[in-house]
């Protein structure tokens, strides 16, 4: 599967990406790279929040700061236009709280084209998840809450959970879906609507 990894500029996170990721920074996102030693296969923004030299060995798509989109909308429209499948957000968390529901909102336009789409740090994964059939493995350290996005996401099933569901409906707003819990392997499937499947590590 092709994915983007896209660095944001909320707060330093771990950026890690795999082997065969696509890796397009984002205005400060640049800055978090070169913390890792990680070179960027494309630089973009309208560098407001970044002002240092750029390298002259990776291409940048520079936008004016005036703009409709959010740096993060323009490098997941420009994901979606080159084929990626799956788009990653790192360093999307904390920062300011209209520019993580902005993320989140980027993330649900990234789902839905039909891309997976996920947010994550060291604590914390957020995953936008449309109709279908998810397996998540056994993880005793995380919560697994799931949020309506729409205003109702029906024939949701839930098995292997604390608190487990069979073809019910989940209507927004609500918080029913808040702080389940891994009782075994999880396995979760929905016939209609959008989910965020969110997963933090609990204190210990």
């Amino acid at each position: 599967m092709k994915r983007c990894v896209i660095i944001a500029g909320g707060d330093y996170a771990p950026i890690g990406p795999a082997a065969g990721d696509f890796v397009l920074a984002c205005d400060r996102g640049f800055a978090y790279a070169l913390r890792e030693g990680i070179t960027p296969d494309l630089i973009l923004g309208d560098f407001d929040s970044f002002a240092g030299p750029l390298p002259e060995n990776v291409p940048v798509l520079r936008y004016p700061v005036e703009k409709d989109d959010t740096d993060t909308m323009l490098a997941v429209r420009w994901a979606a236009e080159q084929g990626f499948e799956a788009v990653r957000l790192a360093c999307a968390f904390g920062g300011r709280l209209d520019h993580l529901l902005s993320n989140v909102q980027t993330l649900e336009y990234a789902a839905g084209l039909g891309m997976e789409a996920e947010a994550e740090d060291e604590d914390t994964l957020l995953r936008i998840l449309r109709p279908g059939l998810y397996r998540l493995p056994y993880q005793a350290d995380r919560s697994l809450s799931l949020l309506a996005l729409t205003e109702t996401v029906e024939g949701l099933t839930i098995r292997g959970a604390k608190y487990e569901a069979e073809n019910v409906t989940l209507r927004r707003p609500t918080t029913l879906g808040q702080s389940n819990a891994f009782v075994t392997d999880v396995e979760i499937s929905f016939r209609s609507g959008t989910l965020a499947l969110v997963s933090c590590r609990l204190e210990a």
